[in-house]
């Protein structure tokens, strides 16, 4: 997946779980867990490892869980 489309899928998912009660970050990581496969969540996790930019603050601390 090109890290342009990647970036936006987690801020989708980051913007929805910012606006729920709890802690958005472990929810992302629960739902980035629980629905993308593992080749994603690896992508995710190097993405971050070299800055994660672009990515929203509790998506950038979701990856960091997961």
């Amino acid at each position: 997946m090109s890290p342009d489309k990647m970036v936006l899928m987690a801020n989708q998912i980051a913007t929805f779980f910012d606006t729920q009660p709890g802690d958005a970050p472990d929810k992302i990581a629960a739902h980035l867990r629980d629905f993308w496969e593992p080749r994603m969540r690896a992508q995710l996790q190097a993405f971050v490892q070299e800055g994660g930019q672009g990515l929203k603050p509790s998506a950038l601390a979701a990856a960091r869980l997961i």
